[in-house]
């Protein structure tokens, strides 16, 4: 199972070099200082997120290039060897499958083989430098002691990996920055146009257009980092330009601060286009292909076509965020252009065209090649951002034992294990592990179920309707991504429980009331409601990690999909759980 983890570089930045120049060796910004100590002209680094300074992804540089470490036979041996690299005592543990999030450029080590004394990493066998089957998907983390080597000096703070949220189109957004782990905005105060050009230089752009303030790209959630930056513009990080440290009457994320930066040409709004849609926003999609013979514009097969693939062409259009990716289009019409050009389409969501998506090729499959069966597209300037409450999870968690002549309607809603079914109702009782959850609505537009109130359904039990069939997914893990047990939550009512100051209540489910959660409002399923929990009667004592996918089909559009997920660390005696290093992004 590939985690979903924070970019070191950012998506835009990261996808505009690999059109425009070469990435390979350029270094990751989003990592701690580089480490002095180290071997034969090799310097050592922990990277990733997220991370405490003692632990990371592994980086070496070598010949001026920094790279990876390989999983495959990683051992606590080879930790320890590299965690003295890196000026620690030793190791505590290690971790595989890029848990710190995945690097960039060379992998420099695979099938790592150390017997743990060694004084070098260079004394440990290996397949070569450079010399790797693996992708970084593989990457190798250590754990190391939090204790310092004598005479080894460095701090390793992290507080670095700017990145933009909110924004509709690439190279814009709420500028949102990394300290101590956590990240944190930047208060609008003195913001001005050099600040935000090292921003987007830092990001892999050009210099900034336009320097936003007044919380123009929706207000972030938590931490305000820095306050009063003034750069000169030449500067290489925003963490070296003078500021002030923020104190909690200082700002408010209403003075979030944003960017618009300078983007190279590409011409990739050229090779789409809409047609027959109601307005310019949206269409049945038709783009351009070349070879053999002369350009030609044609169609998209709507097989498997959906928001995530819907959200690069918006963007590739320059028309912001997707509202549906719709597989049908029948009431469109398509003029002349019939022939369906492109099929299989599978992106992830980050892509700037649909040519840097997964396809078929030249080689065209659909199940239905009619042209009412092609693919379209909604877009809207404005999406809304879901956010989980992930320290509300961790406070509220805890084991019940409920009995069985409780739990009916639960059953009757698929919220327990597979094996409650063989169980003498109504006689023993389910194990559950329950929590809170408090979601956030951060972004631009107000979340709506994709379903209008004509289509929801009506559970007699509980005594509601379900607007969404699944609105988050809740699993134990073991630690290396084996699923246990799991849970999922329908949206039995998507409401405004709360609201921040200055923001009104839009949505209340009584007497079938509208459902969604406003921009600045939130949800709250407390722990004791029904299905707010995971069955874990079969679960066996061990550590487990908790994680909590927010609208994990992509039902809905939103601007951010990679901090819908959050992960919590998990210890189960039989008895007892304890749930703690909660956090967003898998």
């Amino acid at each position: 199972m590939r985690p979903v983890s924070v970019w070191q570089w950012s998506p835009w930045g990261l996808l505009l070099c690999l059109l425009c120049s070469s990435c390979l060796g350029s270094p990751s910004p989003s990592t701690g200082p580089e480490k002095k100590a180290g071997s034969q002209g090799l310097r050592f680094r922990l990277a990733g997120f997220p991370r405490k300074p003692y632990e990371g992804r592994v980086e070496i540089q070598r010949a001026g290039e920094w790279g990876t470490i390989c999983d495959d036979d990683f051992t606590l041996q080879a930790a320890h060897v590299l965690c003295r690299e890196l000026g620690f005592t030793e190791a505590t543990g290690w971790t595989h499958s890029a848990k710190y999030g995945p690097g960039t450029g060379r992998i420099w080590l695979d099938n790592l083989s150390c017997s743990g004394t060694e004084q070098s990493v260079t004394e440990c066998a290996s397949r070569g430098w450079g010399n790797s089957d693996c992708t970084h998907d593989e990457d190798a983390g250590v754990i190391c002691k939090d204790q310092r080597l004598p005479g080894f000096s460095d701090s390793n703070v992290i507080e670095a990996c700017v990145r933009l949220k909110g924004g509709a189109h690439p190279g814009e957004g709420r500028v949102e920055v990394l300290k101590a782990s956590t990240w944190g905005t930047v208060c609008d105060r003195k913001w001005d146009l050099h600040a935000a050009s090292v921003v987007c230089r830092e990001l892999g752009f050009g210099s900034a257009r336009e320097a936003l303030s007044g919380a123009r790209m929706g207000q972030g959630m938590g931490a305000i980092h820095l306050s009063e930056v003034r750069c000169s513009g030449q500067e290489l990080s925003l963490w070296k330009c003078p500021h002030k440290n923020i104190t909690a009457e200082d700002c408010s994320h209403s003075q979030d601060a944003g960017v618009r930066c300078n983007l190279p040409y590409t011409g990739a709004e050229t090779r789409i286009r809409l047609s027959g849609g109601r307005s310019q926003h949206e269409g049945r999609v038709e783009v351009q292909i070349g070879g053999p013979g002369p350009l030609r514009w044609g169609l998209i097969c709507g097989d498997d076509w959906g928001t995530l693939e819907a959200m690069v062409a918006c963007r590739q259009l320059g028309l912001g965020y997707a509202n549906h990716g719709l597989q049908e289009t029948w009431y469109w019409d398509s003029g002349n252009i019939t022939e369906v050009v492109m099929s299989g389409v599978r992106c992830t969501g980050t892509e700037l065209s649909l040519d840097q998506c997964a396809h078929h090729g030249t080689h065209i499959t659909c199940k239905r090649t009619e042209t009412r069966f092609t693919a379209g597209v909604i877009c809207s300037e404005t999406a809304s951002d879901l956010l989980l409450h992930s320290a509300l999870v961790q406070e509220t968690a805890y084991i019940e034992d409920r009995p069985l002549h409780m739990l009916y309607c639960a059953a009757e809603e698929n919220c327990l294990a597979s094996s409650a079914r063989s169980a003498n109702w109504p006689y023993g009782h389910r194990r559950l592990l329950r929590f809170s959850s408090q979601i956030h609505n951060l972004g631009r537009a107000d979340f709506r179920p994709k379903a209008g109130r004509h289509s929801w359904v009506w559970h007699e039990c509980h005594g509601h309707y379900h607007s969404m069939d699944i609105f988050t997914h809740y699993d134990i893990l073991t630690p290396n991504g084996t699923k246990v047990a799991e849970g999922h939550k329908a949206s039995f009512c998507l409401e405004d429980t709360e609201c921040q100051e200055d923001v009104s209540k839009r949505y209340e489910c009584a007497n079938f009331g509208e459902q969604g959660i406003t921009v600045g409002c939130w949800d709250l399923y407390r722990h004791d409601i029904d299905c707010q929990w995971i069955d874990i009667t079969d679960v066996k004592p061990g550590n487990y990690i908790l994680q909590v996918v927010i609208n994990p089909n992509f039902e809905v559009a939103e601007s951010d999909f990679t901090n819908n997920a959050m992960k919590c660390n998990c210890k189960y005696d039989g008895h007892r759980i304890w749930v703690h290093n909660c956090h967003i992004g898998i």
